[in-house]
């Protein structure tokens, strides 16, 4: 292995290894104090428990976690559209910006659980009401993040642009959106940490379909099986790990340059 490779694989293990340790102790208390206090299995069960669950349903997991990972990808995609053109329209228009951004932080005082029940009773029991419920909630903070990335570009490289003859739309593309990107997947990296949650909300509300996270959870919980339940949580906690680093990955494929001034500014 080379110097480099070395140090990579240094740099990982310093960022991750801690965590891991933490995480593996907690673990190791929680099998200790069910066994010592003598929980009951349907009130807390233990880590082992838990693991015997996961090898009793992991023939089912694949394709409850197919659906509901379709489902939040659908949704973080939509949110990340309608997001990135309303964030353009706001940070574009005065007027718009008065009007509707008021309105987007009162939006974000509903809760999802009251919405969803009215989206299954508008769109029915298929797939588009777990869409929309990831959707709306992806949506606030990419269009949040976005604008205020379009708004916080650098006013001098604006006036540079615009003494060369530049329009609103030639500024807006050429410096508004690249120093922009940054702040636009800070806002989809918090949308993909929450989408998988908000797609088993979804599910669990109601749904046509005879597989998913939120329809696992909703049978174990009728049959008592708090083992499954933590089965599910663990699957929706790694899968919306694995989606976050996804963004993550395709940010630093679409500006490698902000790795790059991180890295400088961290020396």
């Amino acid at each position: 292995m080379t110097g480099a490779g070395r140090g990579r694989t240094w740099r990982l293990a310093r960022e991750y290894v801690p965590a891991a340790l933490l995480l593996a102790g907690l673990v190791g208390c929680w099998e200790l104090a069910v066994a010592l206090f003598d929980t009951k299995p349907y009130i807390l069960p233990a880590p082992s428990r838990i693991w015997d669950a996961f090898l009793e349903i992991r023939g089912t997991l694949p394709a409850h976690t197919r659906v509901t990972m379709t489902e939040a990808v659908l949704g973080l995609a939509l949110a990340a559209v309608f997001g990135i053109l309303l964030a353009s329209v706001i940070a574009s228009v005065p007027l718009v910006r008065r009007v509707l951004y008021p309105l987007l932080v009162v939006s974000q005082t509903i809760p999802m659980i009251a919405l969803a029940p009215l989206l299954i009773v508008w769109f029915g029991f298929g797939m588009m009401p777990k869409v929309l419920v990831v959707e709306m909630v992806g949506f606030f903070p990419i269009v949040v993040s976005t604008v205020d990335g379009l708004t916080g570009a650098d006013p001098d490289m604006i006036a540079l642009v615009r003494s060369m003859g530049a329009n609103r739309w030639q500024v807006l593309r050429q410096v508004r959106i690249p120093a922009a990107i940054p702040a636009f997947f800070a806002g989809l990296k918090i949308a993909a940490a929450y989408a998988v949650t908000a797609a088993v909300v979804g599910e669990w509300v109601g749904t046509s379909s005879s597989h998913g996270l939120g329809l696992l959870i909703n049978r174990s919980r009728a049959s008592f099986r708090t083992d499954e339940l933590f089965v599910a949580i663990a699957v929706i906690s790694l899968s919306s790990v694995l989606l976050f680093a996804a963004v993550h990955l395709l940010f630093r494929i679409a500006a490698p340059w902000a790795h790059v001034m991180t890295r400088e500014d961290s020396k």
